[in-house]
């Protein structure tokens, strides 16, 4: 009932434990706190928390428009929803090292169990799209250091994103992904990676922990969970998954309901009412008001 009992702090311990494991760990991307729920619910290892699902929610492109306020404040919406462990995208940090910190404390204070920041310059764009521009080394590893620098919690992942790939080639991604872990990033998400033996490189070259990003319609190909376990990726996200799956659906039922004037034939495709009161504890609630409620006064 209400809001998950694990503390964050717990979260954040049991995730490093699971990747000093080696197990791949898998993280779809909620785009709300139900979604969290539902991906608990369906037995997976994590929730992530996208930046560009965050923006199109808002009805935003993913070109940085988003504030910390904003990215904080819907973290702690799906983090507190489940007791799984959630990774958020921290864009660029919202501004300089000292923005970088802040960054850092204020999401500790939302409750996810840790966080990425990139080497985009500002403002940043969407992975996967073209005309991307990264910051030199220096100020890459500034960024890292900072974060690390204003950790409370030394079980918070900062994870280190490089986009430098899909700029400078395979042999830049490699370098950079060595001297941000090198600065302290307890985990390395290297974007765009277009094969398998790209992954497979980059972790050679690392001894932390890689992410792989499988997002649709970009520049990598959909790679299986089993595929990416046997090159030794340890966390897989599908960021903006679900979104589109919902939006998909949405927009569909709502050319079936000018078409038909009603959606009697999409029925079977809804979540149905039973399940979505079992996924929000309704009975729960029930439960805590007659425990409230129905009493007697003794004397």
């Amino acid at each position: 009932m209400l809001y998950s009992t694990v503390p964050a702090a717990e979260k954040r311990r049991l995730l490093r434990e699971r990747l000093a494991s080696g197990e791949l760990l898998r993280f779809p991307g909620a785009f709300n706190p139900l979604s969290a729920r539902l991906i608990q619910q369906k037995g997976f290892e994590g929730v992530y928390i996208s930046g560009a699902v965050l923006s199109a929610d808002l009805g935003l492109p993913d070109i940085g428009l988003t504030t910390l306020t904003e990215v904080a404040g819907r973290g702690q919406q799906i983090a507190r929803m489940t007791d799984l462990p959630a990774l958020i995208d921290a864009d660029t940090g919202f501004g300089e090292p000292m923005n970088v910190a802040r960054t850092i404390q204020t999401l500790e204070d939302a409750g996810v169990a840790g966080m990425h920041i990139e080497d985009q310059i500002n403002p940043k764009r969407c992975g996967h799209l073209d005309g991307k521009a990264v910051v030199d080394a220096g100020t890459a590893i500034k960024r890292i250091r900072a974060a690390v620098d204003a950790r409370r919690d030394p079980d918070f992942l900062i994870m280190a994103r490089t986009d430098i790939r899909a700029v400078e080639g395979m042999d830049a991604a490699i370098d950079r992904a060595k001297a941000l872990a090198d600065a302290g990033a307890d985990a390395i998400f290297p974007e765009a990676m277009r094969s398998l033996e790209e992954f497979e490189a980059i972790r050679r070259a690392v001894d932390v922990p890689i992410l792989a990003n499988m997002t649709e319609f970009g520049k990598s190909e959909l790679f299986s969970v089993d595929q990416l376990r046997d090159v030794g990726v340890n966390i897989v996200i599908w960021p903006v998954s679900l979104l589109r799956i919902a939006m998909g659906a949405a927009s569909r039922a709502l050319d079936t309901l000018t078409d038909e004037g009603h959606l009697t034939s999409r029925l079977g495709e809804m979540q149905h009412r039973a399940d979505l009161y079992d996924l929000v504890d309704y009975e729960g609630y029930s439960h805590f008001d007659q425990d409230v409620f129905t009493f007697q006064i003794t004397r």
